[in-house]
C-alpha cells in the first residue's frame, strides 16, 4: 500500500523506527526488508508518513484503525483495458464488481467504470484507490471522476465503516458461535474468487475455534453452495446439523467441517 522503498539499512529489530531524509524530517516508519538470507540486502520498505498521519488521528479519536469500504472491487487499468473499453484514459481503476446494497451500489457505480480521479487525486492504479478509501473518514463525501461508455461521469457517495457489516455467527447457526463475520473489505478484495466473506474475528476456545476457523479466512461456499455475500451464508447455513465450508486462507484453501 504505496509503501517507500529505501536502501537505508534496515535490520531486524528496527521495525517501528524512523526513516528520516537529509534535512532530519520524518518521512516514514520502518516496516519490512527483502530478507531472502535472513539479513538486510539494502531493500526495505516504510509506512510513508502521511498515512501514519491519518492512523495516529484515528489511534487517539477512536482507539483503533477505522478502515473505510465502498464496497467495490477493482484492478488495474492496462492499456489493454483501455482498448478493449474504447477510452482514452491510460491510468486508473477498473471497478470489476459492485456488491450488492454496499454504499458504491447506491450511488450508481458499475462494473467496468474507469475511476480516474478521487477526491480530485489522480488514479493511476488501484492500490491507490483502496488507500484513498480505507483512510478516509468513515461518512466523509467521496467524489469520484469515472469514465463509463466513454463518457466521463462525475459520481458522489460516502465511505462506510467495513465492522458495520459484522454479522455475529451464532445467530446464523450455533456451530458458528464464537466467529464474527463480515462483508470483504477493500484491502482483501482482490482474490482468485468470486464473491466470499470475511471471518472479522474468533474468539479462542469457542466452537468455531476449536473446528478451525480463524480470523482473516475468506468463506467462498458452505455445503456446496457459493457465497455471494452475508444472506446467502445466512441461508446456507441456517438451520444445519453439519456445515461443510470452502476456506480461502493466505496463499492456500481448505474445507472444514463443523458438526
Amino acid at each position: 500500500e504505496d509503501y517507500i522503498q529505501t536502501d537505508a539499512s534496515i535490520n531486524p529489530g528496527n521495525s517501528g523506527g524512523a526513516l528520516v531524509n537529509l534535512r532530519g524530517e520524518l518521512i516514514g516508519i520502518n516496516t519490512a526488508i527483502v530478507a531472502p538470507s535472513g539479513g538486510n540486502v539494502g531493500i526495505g520498505f516504510s509506512i510513508p508518513i502521511n498515512m501514519v498521519v491519518q492512523i495516529k488521528r484515528q489511534l487517539l479519536e477512536y482507539g483503533a484503525v477505522q478502515r473505510g469500504r465502498l464496497g467495490v472491487r477493482i484492478q488495474d487499468l492496462t492499456p489493454e483495458l483501455a482498448e478493449a473499453f474504447g477510452i482514452d484514459a491510460r491510468r486508473g481503476a477498473v471497478i470489476t464488481r459492485v456488491n450488492k446494497d454496499s454504499m458504491a451500489d447506491s450511488a450508481g457505480l458499475r462494473a467496468g467504470d474507469v475511476v480516474v480521479r478521487a477526491n480530485g487525486k489522480e488514479i493511476t492504479k488501484g492500490a491507490e484507490l483502496h488507500n484513498i478509501i480505507g483512510l478516509l473518514p468513515i461518512g466523509e463525501r467521496l467524489t469520484l471522476n469515472v469514465v463509463r461508455d466513454g463518457e466521463l461521469t462525475t459520481v458522489a457517495t460516502t465511505v462506510k465503516n467495513i465492522d458495520q457489516d459484522a454479522t455475529v455467527g451464532a445467530s446464523m447457526n450455533s456451530r458458528l458461535s464464537g466467529a464474527t463475520f463480515g462483508v470483504l473489505g477493500n484491502q482483501l478484495a482482490e482474490t482468485a474468487v468470486e464473491g466470499g466473506i470475511l471471518v472479522t474475528d474468533v474468539e479462542r476456545s469457542s466452537p468455531a475455534w476449536n473446528a478451525g476457523l480463524r480470523k482473516n479466512d475468506i468463506i467462498v461456499s458452505a455445503n456446496r453452495k457459493t457465497i455471494a455475500d452475508l444472506d446467502t451464508f445466512r441461508m446456507a447455513v441456517s438451520q444445519q446439523s453439519v456445515l461443510r465450508l470452502y476456506i480461502i486462507r493466505g496463499s492456500g484453501a481448505l474445507f472444514l467441517l463443523l458438526q
